[in-house]
């Protein structure tokens, strides 16, 4: 599998939350949940109203994030618009 150089960012991280805090500090709901593999931030994805976890990367510049949905492993990064099925470990 092809992965961008962005893979490099990936880093053992321990999940901030089992939830969107962001979302919870506004009474908001979430569709899915994203992790960021640099930092370990839990946010919200696309489809959700706030897209905390894009907002993360637009406030962060970390470029990776994998899905935190139970059963799925794939990956993303932001930079190079690139999806991935799998991500390598950190």
């Amino acid at each position: 599998m092809e992965y961008c150089e962005h893979i490099a960012a990936i880093m053992p991280v321990e999940p901030a939350a089992r939830e969107c805090a962001d979302c919870i500090k506004t009474g908001d709901l979430w569709v899915h949940l994203r992790l960021c593999k640099s930092c370990g931030y839990v946010g919200c994805c696309d489809s959700s109203v706030n897209k905390h976890a894009t907002g993360h990367f637009n406030t962060s510049r970390h470029p990776i994030v994998e899905s935190f949905e139970p059963g799925e492993h794939w990956g993303y990064c932001y930079v190079d618009d690139m999806f991935f099925p799998s991500l390598p470990d950190a």
